[in-house]
């Protein structure tokens, strides 16, 4: 479908990806394994499928504790031996994440014109804690997280429910994310999906193409005049 940037009321946008560089967390890996980039693609493979799980077989977990699921299954997996202390200190650079270098200026042009929400599955206190890292405090609305209604992404309850906290029609509602999935997710439920690529990859050639491309908050802004 083309992008209706006149039928925007409400943004909302992905955090971890979207608003925050990952980066860290994959220098933290580095430190103990020689192999880096097979642990961080297991890792991350393990705590989206726990996610996937979790919602076909209705045993919702908070996100914080399927992370650190799936990074002790990922370093055990490859032959990686670490400490709970150390795991620890992977896990803690979650709390410190930077923004991407678009995201200050590029999300307050967006915010200067519209209501801006973050919807992600990180927990409350997650969102909390990176918000304030990000210096974002001010520039968000508020962030809306999956634990208000135990359900993860891509479920469309999510996409519903952010849309309802917003109190805005959820055509009416345009939802920004680095990951595919989540893009797909937001667009089954009705919203507009925005893609904001992160990582130089393709789109996923088996969904249906995002409403709208972009690799910078600011395209987004220009998009839509604000």
């Amino acid at each position: 479908m083309p992008f209706h940037p006149g039928r925007v009321e409400t943004i909302t946008v992905d955090s971890y990806g979207t608003l925050v560089d990952p980066s860290a967390s994959e220098d933290a890996v580095a430190e103990h394994t020689d192999d880096p980039a097979a642990v961080l693609a297991a890792w991350r493979s393990n705590y989206l499928s726990y996610v996937m799980i979790a919602n076909d077989v209705d045993d919702y977990r908070p996100f914080d504790e399927l992370i650190e699921a799936g990074l002790e299954q990922a370093l055990e997996a490859h032959g990686v031996t670490t400490t709970r202390a150390e795991r620890a200190e992977i896990l803690a650079t979650f709390d410190e994440l930077d923004p991407f270098d678009d995201v200050a200026d590029g999300l307050a042009r967006l915010a200067d014109a519209y209501d801006v929400y973050v919807l992600s599955m990180g927990t409350p206190e997650m969102l909390d804690t990176l918000l304030a890292h990000a210096d974002l405090d001010g520039v968000v609305e508020d962030a809306i997280s999956v634990h208000e209604i135990r359900t993860f992404k891509p479920e469309a309850a999510v996409y519903r429910h952010g849309a309802a906290r917003t109190g805005t029609p959820i055509e009416n509602v345009a939802h920004v994310a680095g990951p595919a999935f989540d893009v797909r997710g937001a667009m089954h439920a009705g919203m507009q999906g925005v893609w904001i690529d992160r990582t130089g990859d393709p789109w996923e050639p088996w969904f249906p193409d995002p409403d709208y491309a972009i690799s910078t908050f600011h395209e987004l802004a220009d998009a839509l005049d604000a």
